[in-house]
């Protein structure tokens, strides 16, 4: 039997959550928080309906749709007003892992092809009303899909039955022992919708029981138990915490056996206070919370290294890492670390925006303004395509180096970072 997945779904209309596709009643103002709530949850993915109706809302959900995807422990699937490829390309490239195409739309079923060879058929699901619309279109679904939604009207048996790939119902309240016998289905690869949003703070215990009926569930697992560890004289095991982006070390902290098995079961880093004398899930209070991306023992046994995605700061100063007071650095003043060096260049042409320095060529660029930055831009551009005829290999890395320092002023200018830049590039 096959994973099965529990999908909560926002439904934005206006730039606001609201209840359902066809209830226009509002749960939240603010999408992203919503996001960022329902990810600190078990759930296995998020799904974001789109509910506009005119193509300018349509284009402005695009930034709520990307900080919802920066803001979601969890991935994001993009679905709703797809009219063209072009569509499916941006709620990709806004951070979504898949988009949904509408079957009953004509201009859907025409895209499907093109855009699951484009962006692969791992990217695409399909939704559709039931059985007569996975019947008619099954062909196209197993070739360009990886699962099917169904609406909450769908006859879901029914639709399981003859569909070629998994589906995937979005369910309205039901009871337990009905929900056991849905999932039992082997065609039905886990649900989503309502039931799972009105259930999200018992989707741990949900899991827990569809574990227990014989149902595999997605769940953070382990190959070695409190017991294989050496615990210090305390009874506990030192944690040291990576971002696993960027590889900064965070913070370190302790767990006891409760801790231990707290994060496994939930996926949010949870420690031990030594202090206070109890359980302590990082970010409960202050919403910094650490979702886990893996976790590594040391050679003796006796330390535990968690890479993890950090939402907001680490320290309780606000500072991102806790190891920020420098004692002692013998690096070399020409010593660079080359995963470092844009961020190093950039961030002193941040500096020289924010404190002018006479006789500064960065500071006589943001002084001429944006014309200005822009024509040297596209003088370096060209000077690029120039050097790219000359034999000299030498000259094209000259003219490159200048090109991307004057795309860097021009970030300074836009308030652009290489965070958000490298995040771009990722989704791509």
């Amino acid at each position: 039997m096959s994973v099965k997945k529990f999908i909560p779904c926002i439904y934005l209309y206006q730039k606001r959550a609201v209840k359902s596709l066809t209830d226009r009643t509002e749960v939240s103002l603010d999408p992203v928080a919503l996001a960022r709530e329902y990810g600190s949850f078990p759930c296995d993915a998020l799904l974001v309906f789109d509910l506009s109706v005119q193509d300018r809302e349509h284009e402005e959900v695009f930034d709520v749709l990307k900080e919802i995807c920066t803001a979601s422990a969890v991935p994001v699937i993009g679905a709703g007003h797809i009219r063209r490829a072009e569509d499916v390309k941006k709620l990709l490239y806004a951070g979504c892992r898949m988009a949904v195409l509408d079957l009953s739309r004509q201009d859907n079923r025409e895209i499907l092809r093109e855009v699951s060879l484009r962006f692969g058929s791992d990217r695409l699901l399909a939704q559709a009303d039931g059985r007569e619309e996975t019947e008619e279109y099954a062909g196209l679904l197993e070739q360009y899909v990886s699962a099917l939604f169904l609406t909450e009207t769908a006859s879901f048996r029914a639709t399981a039955e003859i569909s070629p790939v998994p589906v995937i119902p979005m369910l309205p309240e039901i009871a337990l022992d009905k929900l056991i016998e849905i999932l039992k289905i082997e065609r039905i690869g886990g649900i989503a919708g309502k039931l799972v949003n009105k259930n999200i703070r018992e989707l741990g215990a949900l899991k827990k029981l569809c574990r227990e009926n014989g149902i595999e569930t997605a769940a953070f697992s382990a190959a070695f138990s409190w017991t294989d560890f050496k615990l210090n004289s305390d009874g506990m095991v030192p944690v040291i915490v990576q971002d696993y982006k960027t590889d900064e070390v965070l913070m370190q902290a302790y767990m006891n056996q409760e801790a231990y098995e707290t994060t496994l079961r939930t996926g949010r880093m949870t420690y031990y206070s030594r202090s206070r004398k109890e359980l302590w899930i990082k970010g409960e209070t202050s919403g910094h919370y650490q979702y886990v991306k893996s976790l590594y023992a040391d050679c003796d046994m006796d330390t535990i290294l968690a890479r993890v995605a950090q939402v907001g700061a680490a320290c309780h100063t606000g500072a991102h890492s806790c190891f920020f007071h420098e004692i002692s650095n013998t690096q070399e003043e020409d010593g660079y670390n080359p995963a470092k060096v844009f961020e190093d260049v950039f961030s002193v042409i941040l500096d020289r925006k924010e404190h002018p320095k006479e006789g500064s060529y960065t500071n006589y660029l943001f002084d001429k303004g944006i014309d200005k930055i822009l024509k040297k831009l596209g003088e370096e551009a060209t000077e690029i395509v120039i050097a790219a005829k000359n034999p000299n290999p030498n000259e094209i890395k000259y003219e490159i180096c200048d090109f991307l320092y004057h795309m860097m002023v021009l970030m300074a200018e836009k308030g652009v970072t290489w965070e958000e830049i490298t995040e771009e590039l990722a989704k791509r």
